[in-house]
């Protein structure tokens, strides 16, 4: 009876010993400034994590790690996202994303207007002959089998990629101004369906350019209703960011009314200082939409350039049927001289980036395709006209027909203002539009915009700690909460118990950004550690060069 009735004591003895062992997990942060994403002020205390997932956070009192990382002195957060990258190329000549995770960003999100797939063989054909430096075979045909060529490949940021309605259109229309047909347009929801299905975040436009431009709305509500109903996103580089920058936004309202969809506006802008003073009349917009029961958002990046090519320059007409047809054209003495005239009469039929940007002087020459041309690599376009003795709208023409390509240009656009402004918009978040490159190999034969290597860790240490433009909490809230669930990503974006340990830890003191126009091939400071899924990828700064990116798939995700 006696020894009995210590059997219950004994017990609980025994789970008091064992609930007051310390906890011991394979990675220990301690000590350091905790900003969960949320926007909650920070605190400080640990994180623990097990495998790829975070254990626990907050007071972890004596609790031990296999790995342990004192980080006082550090921010601890939720790894960056990335909504608007271009890091599509890059990450196949170079897995490390090594100019993005020196800045923290873990998830790259791809697909404005163009997205990896779907391919058919002339699209690959076409891809194929029109690679510049960076030179690859293209295995794969559908956006899925993309996304898992790159993780089977090896990176180290997770990724995921809306599905590209210009490459929906060139798959079934090829780069023709016309209306698809209804066996087209079937055809085209058919594959935005397919992609959701495999785990799509929706549908991406990019209005500006050629054939892009030849879609109605009417066109891009049908294929958005598709996505709507796997609950995915719109998001689109607008018509227009400049004379009819407020039509344009009219226009995704509409779509993400009539299509009941959330949307998002793709690196909002006001190009051109003549409609600068349009901002509060955008926030006006994007308010009213919101509180009659619509989702819009926008991201943005942090410069007062922006980055695309000479064909920003030239009427969307001449450049119907492909580069091919648009560098014949470019030949033809009658139409250069249409050509010329349009590039420099102002009119509200497209959208002209030089024109915005006012001077061929605020035109930077970055990205040549052709070896003989690179000499001409950080020129403007008046230094280049200057050169060859032509006006600056012959140049651009010829250099798009000698390069070969549309060729990568920077446009001085935007108001430090404005810039400054929309950081503060409770829906902004943020993208690079841009790259993950490295400062070695064949990065360094073309010049790039510094918002490759720079544009959250400027965020981070210009406009936070440097001229308080928000504060560190809301910087971290748009740079990973607020993007993972405006694409509703189920367990990222936060340092929650149970989410994915995609953390960073950074220096506020320190992070900084350090590429410029002139010498853009320079990483950020201040990021000390990085991990994804679980797995340290940066340590002390330098990377570790694991590979532990994974796809990020969207809420339409159907498992085969």
């Amino acid at each position: 009876m006696k020894s009995a009735n210590l059997t219950p004591i004994f017990i609980l003895l025994l789970l008091f010993v064992s609930c007051s062992q310390p906890q011991n997990f394979d990675v220990l942060i301690k000590n350091g400034q905790i900003v969960d994403g949320s926007g909650k002020p920070s605190y400080t205390g640990a994180v623990g994590i097990n495998a790829d997932t975070i254990a626990a956070i907050g007071d972890l009192g004596d609790a031990t790690g296999t790995t342990e990382i004192d980080a006082s002195g550090l921010v601890v957060a939720p790894g960056f996202i990335n909504m608007l990258s271009w890091a599509t190329e890059s990450l196949i000549e170079d897995g490390r994303s090594m100019a993005d995770i020196k800045q923290g960003v873990t998830l790259e999100v791809f697909g404005e207007g163009w997205s990896m797939g779907p391919l058919n063989e002339a699209m690959k054909k076409e891809e194929q002959e029109s690679q510049g430096d960076i030179i690859y075979d293209i295995e794969w045909n559908s956006l899925k089998e993309y996304l898992e060529y790159l993780t089977n490949k090896g990176i180290s940021p997770n990724v995921a990629s809306f599905v590209g309605a210009t490459t929906l259109r060139i798959n079934q229309i090829g780069f023709e101004d016309r209306v698809p047909t209804p066996q087209e347009l079937d055809s085209m929801k058919l594959m935005v369906k397919k992609a959701m299905e495999e785990g799509a975040l929706g549908v991406g436009s990019s209005l500006i350019y050629a054939p892009a431009f030849y879609s109605s709305t009417e066109e891009l509500i049908e294929l958005c209703k598709v996505a709507s109903e796997y609950d995915g996103m719109y998001i689109s580089h607008m018509r227009s960011e400049g004379s009819r920058l407020l039509e344009s936004l009219d226009e995704l309202i509409r779509i993400a009314d009539e299509a009941d969809i959330r949307a998002e506006i793709y690196h909002l802008k006001q190009s051109g200082k003549q409609n600068w003073d349009k901002f509060d009349d955008v926030v006006a917009k994007v308010d009213s939409a919101n509180a009659a029961g619509l989702h819009i958002t926008a991201d943005m990046y942090n410069y007062v350039a922006g980055a695309t090519g000479l064909d920003a320059s030239m009427p969307p007409w001449v450049q119907e049927g492909g580069y091919d047809k648009w560098a014949e054209r470019l030949q033809d003495q009658e139409i250069r001289k249409k050509v010329k005239e349009e590039m420099i009469t102002p009119t509200d039929e497209w959208e002209s980036l030089m024109q915005a940007a006012g001077y061929p002087s605020k035109i930077l020459l970055v990205g040549f395709k052709a070896d003989s041309l690179k000499y001409l690599t950080g020129k403007t376009l008046k230094e280049v006209a200057e050169m060859r003795g032509t006006s600056p709208e012959e140049t651009a023409m010829d250099l798009v027909v000698q390069d070969g390509s549309r060729v990568g240009t920077i446009y001085f656009l935007m108001s430090e203002e404005n810039v400054k402004k929309q950081i503060a918009l409770p829906w902004m978040s943020f993208g690079s539009d841009a790259g993950s490159p490295a400062t070695e190999g064949v990065f360094l034969k073309s010049s790039t915009h510094p918002r490759a290597y720079g544009n959250f860790a400027r965020l981070l240490g210009k406009y936070v700690r440097d001229e308080q433009v928000i504060s560190l909490e809301e910087a971290v809230h748009k740079l990973s909460e607020l993007p993972a669930t405006n694409l509703k990503i189920e367990n990222r974006g936060s340092l929650a118990k149970g989410n994915y340990a995609d953390i960073v830890l950074f220096n506020p003191e320190t992070i900084m950004d350090k590429a410029t126009f002139e010498d853009p091939h320079q990483y950020a400071e201040g990021m000390q550690h990085v991990f994804v899924n679980g797995t340290q990828v940066l340590k002390d700064g330098e990377h570790t060069g694991n590979m532990p990116g994974r796809v990020v798939r969207g809420p339409g995700y159907r498992k085969e």
